[in-house]
């Protein structure tokens, strides 16, 4: 059986997809690093909306998704830019879904984090003050929820600020206040191009600087620290920084496994995007790196960097969609429709080779389910054989 896929140029070629998946183990608690998931928000494909209308969720489905990932041992990184946090899920939405997630997690002892943001300024912030507010209202959510809060970075506090001081002045007041430790979330401007010049300058060096000049001033208030910058280097040198029980937890969704392993200075932990798709694999190698074994740890996620990579091709704030779609071949969900129309931000030869990737990785529990769902696909673009 042979399923034909499209490249770039039209050209039709064979395909044989796998003929079984992978066995992958659930339930046992990881150990020697602190991994979660960022997971992503199945739309209701039968809503009567636009890509302008307020997210319409399917909560079963969603929070059923959110289930899967804690059975295999993965935290929960909710409500965060791969949840489409700013691009079709809005504060509304995104505190209904921290309220029932949290709830989800306490009641099946699921570890969560949720994304604490500005994003209910609809429009350009008036001034600091403004942002404040809105970052308190956020934590002050996330906190009653039960839940960790994850402090992102602000398009409202990135267009009022005016350098370094006014982010010391922002963060220094929430870091204050926060009851328990945070998480604090440096996203580059490559996954939202709103976040350039964060921290005030568009000079990552300086930027740098800022950014430990506000851990150091509350290190009892940050549990650890979210670099997506998707430069390995840079973060490890960031991490060999941080002061002593300051961890820093890897968003780097091209070095993830050179970066989770570590060397012997130390090692970063996860919050993930591509761990949405791939968790029951990036668990089974956690667990693997639990008995100390760096090198079977690296034979079993090393291969998917190749997905990975592809997933997250610039622009890379699109990686959503291809998230999305291998949620539905794996019958995570019954359609491929994104809240904001978003299943549309890629191409199909994308979607072929997203498909053949992880299904050589042994990723879909039924591959003869995404091979009919891909096939399915293929015809509505008008490919057949």
């Amino acid at each position: 059986m042979t399923i034909q896929l499209p490249d770039s140029g039209g050209v039709l070629r064979s395909y044989v997809p796998r003929a079984e998946p992978l066995a992958f183990d659930t339930g046992a608690p990881l150990s020697s690093r602190v991994v979660f998931s960022a997971a992503h928000v199945v739309a209701d494909p039968f809503a009567d909306t636009t890509p302008d209308s307020p997210a319409a969720v399917d909560w079963d489905a969603t929070l059923a998704f959110r289930r899967h990932l804690w059975s295999h041992g993965l935290g929960v990184a909710e409500a965060m830019d791969t949840a489409q946090r700013g691009m079709g899920l809005d504060w509304a939405g995104a505190a209904e879904l921290i309220t029932r997630s949290a709830a989800e997690a306490k009641a099946v002892g699921g570890r969560i984090a949720c994304g604490v943001g500005t994003d209910q300024l609809t429009g350009p912030a008036q001034d600091l003050a403004q942002v404040r507010a809105a970052y308190e209202e956020q934590l002050a959510l996330v906190e009653e929820a039960g839940a960790q809060a994850i402090l992102m970075a602000s398009r409202a506090l990135a267009a009022v600020a005016r350098g370094p001081e006014d982010y010391l002045e922002v963060y220094g007041h929430l870091l204050r206040q926060a009851a328990e430790p945070v998480v604090l979330h440096w996203l580059g401007p490559m996954f939202d191009p709103a976040l350039d010049g964060y921290w005030g300058s568009a000079d990552l060096d300086a930027a740098t600087e800022t950014f430990l000049e506000v851990i150091a001033a509350h290190p009892d208030k940050v549990d650890g620290i979210k670099v997506s910058l998707l430069d390995a280097r840079r973060e490890v040198d960031l991490r060999r920084r941080l002061p002593k029980g300051v961890r820093c937890y890897t968003g780097d969704d091209f070095n993830y496994p050179e970066l989770i392993a570590g060397d012997d200075r130390g090692f970063s932990h996860a919050l993930l995007g591509v761990f949405d798709p791939l968790g029951p694999l990036a668990a089974q190698a956690v667990r693997v790196l639990d008995t100390g074994d760096a090198k079977g740890f690296r034979e079993l996620l090393d291969p998917t960097v190749e997905l990975s990579r592809h997933l997250f091709q610039a622009p890379t704030r699109f990686y959503k969609t291809g998230v999305v779609f291998l949620a539905w071949l794996s019958g995570h969900q019954d359609h491929f429709t994104m809240v904001g129309g978003l299943q549309s931000a890629r191409s199909l030869p994308h979607f072929a080779r997203a498909y053949e990737l992880a299904d050589g990785l042994g990723l879909f529990p039924n591959p003869e389910l995404a091979e009919s769902r891909m096939k399915n696909l293929l015809a509505l673009y008008g490919v057949t054989g």
